[in-house]
């Protein structure tokens, strides 16, 4: 039998962990036995994770660190706009979440309770709002502060169920090379932002006849 490379990084862990889930449909019994059957160490396991239960969190985690990282790549990203570079995020982001569809339906469809299931998110949503106070541009804050009378934390929570929104409606997305997800996501950054500038009419209502039409044909 061919010995087992060693992995000694946390990216190599993750690989192997997402390779048993989507394998076993289910956890490890535990570290130990997952470290022997692979063929590196619980030391090496603990290094990076705590638990079976931190992986999974860190997973989604770095789907983001990743997305975060290539978008901050682009010459011009600084100089996009706050929608621009929601957009940007998102379409990054959900093409990394497609490449990795299959361990992402396992994971997050995997409780009839939507709350177990997205307790996986709890770091993703922590790095996802920082994200959104970091490119919450000064003029854009005036402004939503001034007519919405809200502060900075209730905009990230609109922006963290934005999110959830769109993940949801791309898990149920059967749609070739999920284009309707990206219709979804234009026109959810769209309304959203119009909200923000008291112009929502036109984009709200184009994007209700949207998921009206999604809803007919999903029915």
């Amino acid at each position: 039998m061919a010995t087992k490379k060693t992995p000694n990084t946390k990216d190599k862990i993750v690989s192997l962990y997402m390779n048993y889930r989507l394998e076993n449909a289910d956890r490890p019994k535990s570290v130990y036995l997952f470290a022997k059957e692979n063929g590196f160490t619980e030391t090496e396991f603990y290094s990076y994770f705590g638990t079976i239960e931190s992986i999974e969190k860190e997973i989604f985690k770095m789907f983001f660190d990743k997305t975060k990282e290539l978008i901050e790549k682009d010459s011009a990203f600084d100089s996009y706009d706050m929608k621009t570079k929601t957009l940007s995020f998102y379409f990054t982001f959900f093409e990394m979440m497609a490449a990795n569809r299959s361990y992402v339906q396992l994971t997050l469809q995997e409780h009839k309770n939507q709350l177990k299931n997205l307790m996986q998110l709890a770091s993703l949503r922590v790095e996802f709002k920082n994200f959104i106070g970091e490119i919450f541009t000064d003029d854009l804050r005036i402004q939503y502060e001034k007519f919405h009378n809200v502060q900075e934390r209730a905009l990230k929570e609109s922006a963290w169920i934005q999110f959830l929104m769109i993940l949801k409606f791309w898990l149920e997305d059967s749609s070739p090379a999920f284009e309707k997800s990206d219709i979804f996501i234009e026109k959810s950054v769209k309304a959203s932002f119009e909200l923000m500038n008291m112009a929502p009419i036109e984009s709200l209502i184009d994007f209700g006849k949207f998921l009206f039409k999604e809803k007919i044909q999903h029915n």
